[in-house]
């Protein structure tokens, strides 16, 4: 599905939009199904094992910053996954063996929804190489001033900045170190059924929606099979046990198989730890460990 030209472009900028990745179809049921979870979240008065809420949520106005591991909330996101141009994409850079990390859907409400401070995803997740990335399947129309994805192009083939604050990790990097080069800054828009791609490595954010409209973004986060992780989000399969961890495994396998032999190459590594006083989502790491905002003139 990608041109050799758009791969290239990916290696060297770690970054890439593709456009139309879906059909018509596909990108009204996957609106149809997420516009139906929204509504179902209205009865929910805190954060649980599938909404993170935002502030201001109530049953008149369901606000939402996340709906967490939407494939397992409903079938068809793992179905656009596994079977979709999605797929072809997804093959096209990472392979024929891949093993997906984690999903969820960044449903950030119109009027303010919370920022994500700059980082990148690499600091959460360590592996043993670093052939990992996160795509971002538009279900709405994203503009400038709804919050759309930013990146900083080629830093993926820099270093990994501290993400720590305040003695613990905080999930962001701070926006007056040097190494952040904020004048390189990149932001993504596009149409409903556009893809965005990039690199674990690459430095991300997106600012508050000041819009009257929700950023809708299904969000998954994808290893090449051979890449295993070393700690930090994927930490959680230390307490499977052999079994479970197998069954997990194949459970995420979403092309080919699971690699038995990991692929060890000389990666920048620093652990995300000690952890924030609340760890259970992104929003929550870079709110409780004391993050610096990139993003405060913005609110």
């Amino acid at each position: 599905m990608l041109t050799e030209g758009q791969k290239a472009f990916y290696a060297e900028q770690g970054y890439l939009k593709v456009e139309s990745v879906v059909t018509p179809e596909e990108l009204a049921r996957l609106q149809e199904i997420t516009h139906g979870l929204i509504e179902a979240s209205r009865g929910v008065t805190e954060s649980n094992e599938v909404y993170d809420l935002d502030e201001g949520h109530g049953p008149d106005s369901p606000r939402l910053t996340r709906i967490k591991l939407p494939h397992k909330q409903h079938a068809y996101y793992d179905q656009i996954l596994k079977n979709s141009g999605v797929t072809q994409v997804l093959r096209d850079l990472l392979g024929d063996n891949a093993t997906l990390l984690t999903a969820k859907l960044n449903t950030k409400a119109p009027g303010g929804g919370a920022a994500v401070e700059w980082h990148q995803d690499w600091a959460f997740y360590p592996h043993t190489n670093d052939d990992l990335l996160a795509f971002g399947l538009m279900l709405e129309d994203v503009t400038p001033d709804n919050g759309p994805l930013q990146v900083i192009p080629g830093s993926h083939r820099g270093p990994v900045l501290s993400h720590h604050a305040n003695g613990v990790f905080c999930g962001a990097v701070d926006p007056d170190d040097p190494e952040f080069q904020a004048g390189k800054i990149v932001t993504l828009t596009g149409k409903a059924g556009h893809m965005t791609v990039h690199h674990a490595r690459t430095l991300h954010g997106s600012a508050p929606n000041v819009s009257d409209r929700a950023r809708l973004i299904l969000f998954y986060e994808i290893a090449r099979a051979d890449a295993w992780p070393i700690l930090g989000a994927n930490s959680y399969i230390h307490a499977l046990g052999q079994e479970r961890f197998w069954a997990d495994l194949q459970d995420r396998t979403i092309l080919g198989e699971p690699c038995l032999v990991p692929r060890v190459e000389k990666v920048p590594v620093r652990m995300p730890l000690p952890p924030a006083p609340d760890a259970s989502s992104i929003f929550k790491t870079q709110k409780s460990g004391g993050a610096k905002s990139a993003f405060r003139s913005a609110m």
